[in-house]
């Protein structure tokens, strides 16, 4: 790759970022997820406390209470200490389920839901020092850094702060009554977490803007990355061609399936086989619903008499619906006479055959305008 390839300053394609999305590599702001952890877990923590303290009041008082009774019954402390243990275990889930559910939420709003293990395979290019090295200095790592480092000197400041401030309220607390020293110091404690979300939240607001601005840079393509991808888009011609062709024999060969609902079948006489129907309630025009060479115009013929379907031989027309018809599709405007006079053949055979009427003499040779054969395409095509 020449030395313009790694000069990225073009965004990154849609192709891009999809790949890098199903390799697992979108933006994620950790400082959100830390606010939303912190945020959440600090909420749950106090919803639950009282609750908790409250069993734990209870449970203390029972494990200190001795009566005959209690003496007796030798698995009475382990039953209590069961139901101690039983609080605290469901307390902790309680939590525990609470904080992994926002921390996922949290890592989905900032890069959405990407399902890829590519992330949790071994990969052993990780190990490379000389690329870890490289990676301590790029652009996002040094970015990265100074965020962390300007963060941590906030959050040292505000707690210096928050903490000369109260401590002297804090001091006195050992004055005071157990319900009001414990009341206060809960107050101060909710206070210093609110004021450290609060310094979380604004880092956030930053943070989620500076990741998705730091991945879209990181996604930048090079012109020859642009012109490679371009290529790939494409694809290669032959191979598309091959593609192609494929895609019509199968859907061709499904048309096999159609050739019962056809009023006639038209051939050539062995080459090619273009089965038609016509029905002037649902259809402005006839359709050709099956059509192949070869073997398969051979299916075809057999199917049709099978199922006691007229199989005419008109060459020209045959080649001229083969090559300028799509299956499902009306027919050329300019077969239409031909089709006509074909259609008209087939009523007049079907009433002979119900009694309705004398039988057709030969089958009819429809007029094709010749441009629309392919023999005398080649033809013409030779003479040039």
């Amino acid at each position: 790759m020449d030395s313009g390839s790694q000069d990225r300053n073009l965004p990154a394609s849609e192709r891009k970022l999809q790949k890098a999305r199903d390799d697992g590599q979108v933006n994620r702001s950790q400082d959100l997820s830390h606010l939303a952890v912190l945020g959440v877990g600090s909420l749950t923590l106090l919803v639950l406390a009282p609750v908790l303290f409250d069993h734990l009041r209870v449970d203390m008082v029972r494990q200190f209470s001795f009566d005959a009774a209690t003496m007796k019954e030798a698995t009475t402390m382990l039953t209590r200490l069961g139901d101690a243990v039983t609080v605290g275990v469901v307390g902790s889930t309680v939590f525990a389920i609470v904080v992994m559910a926002t921390a996922i939420l949290a890592a989905v709003a900032s890069g959405g839901w990407v399902q890829s293990l590519k992330p949790l395979m071994p990969d052993l290019s990780r190990l490379n020092p000389l690329s870890g090295l490289a990676n301590m200095f790029s652009k996002q790592k040094m970015i990265t850094t100074a965020k962390m480092v300007l963060l941590t000197c906030i959050l040292f400041a505000v707690a210096a702060l928050f903490l000369t401030d109260g401590m002297q309220t804090v001091l006195t607390l050992v004055m005071q009554p157990s319900n009001s020293a414990i009341a206060q110091i809960t107050r101060w404690i909710t206070g210093g977490i609110g004021l450290m979300l609060l310094v979380l939240l604004l880092a956030a607001m930053v943070d989620v803007p500076l990741q998705s601005y730091l991945h879209k840079d990181q996604m930048k393509m090079s012109h020859q990355e642009v012109k490679e991808e371009g290529k790939e888009a494409d694809g290669n011609p032959q191979m598309k061609s091959r593609m192609r062709q494929r895609q019509r024999e199968m859907s061709q060969g499904a048309s096999i399936n159609a050739v019962p609902k056809a009023d006639f079948v038209v051939m050539n006489p062995t080459h090619f086989a273009v089965a038609i129907r016509y029905d002037e309630k649902t259809m402005r025009a006839p359709q050709v619903i099956s059509k192949g060479a070869d073997l398969l115009a051979m299916r075809i013929r057999d199917l049709a008499k099978s199922h006691s379907i007229p199989v005419l031989q008109s060459p020209m027309l045959a080649r001229a619906l083969y090559a300028n018809a799509e299956l499902d599709q009306d027919i050329p405007s300019a077969l239409y006479t031909a089709v006509a006079q074909v259609l008209a053949y087939v009523y007049r055979l079907r009433a002979a055959l119900k009694g309705l009427g004398p039988m057709p003499g030969e089958p009819p040779q429809p007029v094709v305008p010749v441009e629309l054969d392919p023999h005398h395409k080649l033809a013409k095509a030779a003479r040039a």
